[in-house]
C-alpha cells in the first residue's frame, strides 16, 4: 500500500504535470530468473502503483506473449519480440520501437541493458528524445567497446543499484558521476517473512539440531566470487566452537563437483548440504532454515542479503562490493574480506553466538524494509521520474 506521502505526491503530480509517456526496452524479464530480472520486476511493481499520469510502453526482446505477466495494466503496455532468429527479433523490435517513438514522442526512453544502448541511441538521438540507461553490475565494470561507451556517455541519465557499481562504472568508462542516479534493489516484506523451520525441510536436508549457515548462489565455475568455497574452508574453525554446524548451499552449476571435493578434502563433507535449484516461491521457507546467511562475495548489490534480512536472518558479506548498501556499511550485518576463510570463520562464530544487535531478527527485518521495501523504491522512482521530467 502506498504511504500517505507517496499518495500526496501522486496527487500533486496529477495536478502539476501533463500526461507523459515513458518507453522501457529490455532484453527479457520473464524468460528466465536472475538478479536483473528480479530488479526490473520490482521497478514495474513500483511503477504500476504510481499515478495514471505515468503511462509506459515496454518492449521485450526475448520474452514471448505466452509468459506470465502480472504487470500488464492501463499504464503499462507490453510488446514481445521473442523469435527463433535473434536477428529477426531485434529487427522487428527496432521497427516497432521506432514507430512508437514517432507516434508518441515519449518524454523519456529507458534502456534496460548496455547491450541495447547503441540501438536506443541510434533511434532516439535523431528524434531529440532523451534516453536513460539502466545498469546493474559487472556488465559496466570493465571498459566497454567504443560504440557502447559512447551510447552510455551520450545518455541523458544513468541508473544504477549501488555506490559500488556507480564508482566502478565511472572509473572504467569515464562517466560523469553526477549523471548517475541511484535506484537500489528492493525487498517485498510481504513475500519474505520470518517463521519457524519447516520440519519437512529440516528432515529433507538432515538439519536436526544443527546451526545452519546458508548461501543462495549460482554454482558456476565463472562465479567463484560468490565465496561458497571460502565458507567451506571456514567450516573446520566454526565447527570447533559449534560442533553441530552445517552449511546449506542452494543453487546449481558446473562448479559443484569442485566444491564437493573441497569439502571432502577438508573433512567437512558431512557438514555441507547441496540442495540444488530451489524455485523463487520456495526460497522463503529455505531462508527460515538458516541461523545465518553467509556470502563473502563481490556483488553489484546483493538482493539475497535483503531477502535473508526480511526473514529475520543475520547476514555476512564481503567488504569491497555493492553489499555495503544493503548492509548499510555494516550497520545491518557483518562485512569481511571476501577471500579470507579466517575472517569468515570469526564472523560466523560471532553471528551464531547471537549477542549482537545485528542478530535480532525483528529489528533487522524492520530496518531492511524501511530502507529497501517496495514503498521506499516507489518513492525513489517517483522522485527520479519527476526530476527527469523537470530537466527536459
Amino acid at each position: 500500500m502506498l504511504s500517505s506521502k507517496v499518495a500526496e505526491n501522486r496527487n500533486l503530480g496529477d495536478k502539476s504535470h501533463k500526461k507523459t509517456t515513458h518507453v522501457f526496452v529490455f532484453l527479457e524479464i520473464f524468460a528466465r530468473e536472475g538478479g536483473i530480472q528480479s530488479y526490473v520486476q520490482d521497478i514495474f511493481r513500483a511503477y504500476g502503483g504510481l499515478s495514471q499520469v505515468y503511462q509506459a510502453e515496454v518492449f521485450l526482446l526475448r520474452d514471448s506473449p505466452n509468459c506470465s505477466n502480472p504487470f500488464e495494466s492501463q499504464n503499462l503496455k507490453f510488446h514481445y519480440f521473442q523469435n527463433q532468429s535473434s536477428q529477426i527479433g531485434r529487427i522487428k523490435m527496432a521497427a516497432a520501437l521506432l514507430k512508437c517513438l514517432l507516434q508518441n514522442r515519449p518524454q523519456q526512453v529507458f534502456c534496460g541493458h548496455i547491450n541495447l544502448a547503441l540501438l536506443i541511441q541510434t533511434l532516439c538521438q535523431p528524434l531529440g528524445i532523451p534516453y536513460t540507461v539502466l545498469t546493474y553490475g559487472k556488465e559496466v565494470w570493465e571498459p566497454l567497446k567504443n560504440p557502447e561507451r559512447r551510447a552510455l556517455v551520450s545518455a541523458a541519465g544513468i541508473w544504477t543499484i549501488s555506490r559500488y557499481s556507480r564508482d566502478r562504472a565511472c572509473a572504467a568508462n569515464g562517466l560523469d558521476p553526477n549523471k548517475i542516479q541511484m535506484l537500489p534493489c528492493a525487498i517485498d516484506g510481504d513475500k519474505f517473512t520470518p517463521g519457524a523451520k519447516q520440519p519437512e525441510l529440516v528432515e529433507k536436508y538432515g538439519l536436526a539440531n544443527a546451526k545452519v549457515l546458508m548461501t543462495v548462489a549460482r554454482l558456476w565455475s565463472g562465479d567463484i566470487y560468490k565465496g561458497v568455497d571460502v565458507t567451506i574452508r571456514a567450516l573446520p574453525q566454526i565447527a570447533q566452537v559449534f560442533p553441530q554446524v552445517k552449511y546449506l548451499v542452494i543453487g546449481r552449476g558446473d562448479d559443484q563437483p569442485r566444491l564437493a571435493q573441497l569439502a571432502k578434502d577438508l573433512g567437512v563433507s558431512n557438514r555441507v548440504v547441496f540442495a540444488g535449484f530451489v524455485p523463487t516461491e520456495e526460497l522463503m521457507e529455505h531462508y527460515r532454515l538458516a541461523d545465518a546467511y553467509i556470502m563473502p562475495s563481490q556483488e553489484g548489490f546483493g538482493i539475497v542479503y535483503l531477502e535473508a534480512m526480511a526473514c529475520g536472518v543475520p547476514v555476512l558479506s564481503g567488504d569491497d562490493d555493492g553489499s555495503a548498501d544493503p548492509l548499510q556499511d555494516g550497520k545491518l550485518g557483518w562485512r569481511v574480506p571476501h577471500r579470507n576463510p579466517d575472517a569468515v570463520a570469526t564472523a560466523c562464530r560471532e553471528i551464531l553466538q547471537g549477542n549482537d544487535q545485528r542478530c535480532h531478527g525483528q529489528w533487522l527485518r524492520e530496518e531492511a524494509i524501511a530502507i529497501f521495501g517496495i514503498d521506499a523504491l516507489q518513492k525513489q522512482l517517483l522522485s527520479i521520474l519527476n526530476s527527469s521530467g523537470s530537466r527536459l
